[in-house]
């Protein structure tokens, strides 16, 4: 399920910050009894009854102000707006309705998003304090004490009817994330495989903003393609819609069945395209590395063989991918993209029996025993394979802090050699036998 996005707004001083950090758990937001202390945009990922989501805290909005400082806050918490899911709009009780209150009003009735309108600082409720409220025209107030953690969990539940369940199960489509550095030719890719001018191509770094999903179908498949704004270091993403284009990016990759990450061929594997490797990883996705502009490379007859074998190198915590040489421009081996992102998803979804997978692992246990401590050595009562996409394997042990960093990717190779779990991560899970009792 995709995790959807929050996005607290409200003109400043009205507790925005507070409420941000009591629903996140930690003080993450700077709260001061003054205005303008929350001036940049602060995410956290949090949930709400076992649902997911990215919250966002932004500083106050003064749409009328001219001065420089509310100009630029004002801007950030626009941005806000335009890539959340809901919005959480807070005023305040005690100081009642104020001309800002309205103009922010305006703003997110022009906005088309689900807006749920917060009274913040209800420390007495009565329903009188609500009345004025109703003039903003955004439907129910929601009366919110965010100090004493009062009416929070009524606000969350109402957000929580708006979030969008993004599931690969509701329309069958195998879903592909398309990320990579700006201007590597991520949308030229995705115009390809669709065969429409849909994303636009420019030679300028940065063009596509948002997370744009496209299903189609091909040879009898559903498919639905997610290109995403290029990926950039932390340092560089310097422009408030970038920054959340960012966010939206890596939301895409947690919410796909396969990711295609496209690296330029001319510049090579970066350090910034392992970072986006490692992010892959770390969701349990499987990837497919695109290797784009091949026909601006010279070539001869070992270059792919050089090539494959610095991606091995760069890329040893994940050596398990899948890569494919093309040209988005010329076409050169584009038809071959979906076949292989199937293949990757068909492997994350692969089951080794249970008898096999103990047998294959005691046999290799033999074979090369886990190194000694104190003494003491792993002895492995039982294993299972737990789940799929990624690949789970749950090994029961004496002691599991006798298994090895090395030692455990040793038996990850074991499983690699037994079944095909090329394209995908897989992960192994240790845990004592008195734990399993």
């Amino acid at each position: 399920m995709s995790k959807p996005i929050v996005a607290i707004v409200g003109r400043p001083n009205v507790g925005k910050s507070t409420f941000f950090n009591k629903v996140v758990g930690r003080k993450i937001s700077i709260t001061e009894n003054r205005p303008g202390v929350t001036r940049d945009r602060i995410t956290a990922d949090t949930e709400w009854r076992g649902r997911p989501f990215t919250l966002i805290d932004t500083g106050g909005i003064e749409l009328k102000s001219d001065d420089t400082m509310w100009r630029q806050i004002a801007v950030q918490a626009q941005v806000a707006i335009e890539t959340a899911d809901v919005i959480l709009f807070f005023t305040d009780s005690k100081e009642g309705l104020t001309s800002s209150d309205y103009d922010v009003a305006d703003l997110l009735r022009k906005c088309g998003k689900p807006v749920v309108l917060v009274v913040n600082k209800v420390d007495d409720y009565s329903p009188e304090k609500l009345f004025e409220f109703y003039s903003l025209g955004l439907d129910e107030p929601f009366p919110v004490s965010a100090e004493h953690s009062r009416g929070i969990g009524d606000v969350l539940d109402k957000a929580s009817e708006f979030f969008e369940r993004r599931e690969t199960e509701e329309d069958g489509s195998l879903k592909i994330a398309v990320v990579g550095k700006p201007n590597a030719g991520k949308s030229s890719l995705v115009n390809r495989l669709l065969g429409q001018e849909r994303s636009i191509v420019t030679p300028i770094a940065g063009t596509t903003r948002d997370a744009v999903d496209t299903r189609f179908e091909r040879g009898g498949k559903a498919y639905t393609l997610i290109d995403t704004a290029g990926i950039r270091r932390k340092r560089s993403v310097e422009d408030d819609v970038e920054y959340y284009s960012v966010l939206r990016a890596f939301d895409a990759v947690r919410r796909a069945d396969v990711a295609l990450l496209v690296v330029d061929a001319g510049e090579g594997l970066t350090e910034q395209d392992v970072k986006i490797a490692g992010y892959v990883h770390e969701q349990g996705k499987p990837i497919v590395l695109v290797m784009n502009k091949w026909d601006t490379i010279e070539k001869d007859t070992y270059t792919v063989q050089k090539f494959e074998e610095k991606l091995k190198e760069d890329l040893k915590f994940m050596d398990y991918f899948k890569s494919i040489y093309i040209s988005a421009k010329t076409g050169q081996r584009t038809e071959k993209i979906l076949a292989l992102a199937e293949e990757a998803y068909a492997h994350a979804g692969a089951r080794i029996p249970t008898g096999e997978l103990n047998d294959l692992l005691s046999g290799a246990m033999r074979v090369s025993e886990p190194p000694s401590y104190n003494g003491r050595r792993m002895k492995l009562y039982y294993a299972s394979q737990v789940a799929v996409h990624p690949p789970l394997f749950a090994l029961v042990v004496n002691d599991e802090t006798l298994l090895h960093f090395s030692y455990k990717r040793y038996l990850e190779n074991v499983i690699r050699n037994a079944c095909d779990f090329s394209g995908t991560p897989i992960r192994i899970q240790v845990r004592d036998k008195k734990d399993d009792d």
